[in-house]
């Protein structure tokens, strides 16, 4: 049995926010949004009032999609402010590193070299 379900109470980061909602992520599986509707009980102008990028917040979990691994949230009806710094989490560096982005890189700047050029040339003709 998953550790989320509905009507749980779990912690979570905060990791973007968007002006329809704010997304989570819970661990190395899990994300979810607090859709705007969900932030609070009164008008909310701009999430940014209640939530930032980076923070540790609890929220209520309202529905749970297992197969998208994807959480719908609410903060509305809960104390959701937490005090503290939560535990860091260990960064496992991947085996090949940036070689693969040093790899790539050459070729998309070439193809964006190219489409820019293709463009500015449709537009003087």
């Amino acid at each position: 049995m998953t550790k989320y379900t509905k009507g749980k109470i779990v912690q979570g980061t905060v990791t973007c926010i968007e002006p329809y909602g704010a997304f989570m992520s819970f661990d190395e599986y899990y994300t979810g949004l607090i859709h705007i509707s969900e932030i609070s009980k009164g008008f909310v102008k701009d999430i940014h009032d209640f939530v930032n990028v980076g923070d540790h917040i609890y929220v209520e979990i309202l529905d749970v999609d297992e197969e998208e691994a994807h959480l719908k949230l609410s903060i509305k009806n809960i104390n959701y402010k937490i005090n503290g710094k939560p535990k860091r989490r260990k960064i496992i560096e991947t085996p090949h590193g940036f070689h693969t982005l040093k790899q790539k890189l050459p070729f998309w700047i070439d193809q964006q070299i190219k489409k820019t050029k293709n463009a500015a040339n449709s537009i003087d003709k």
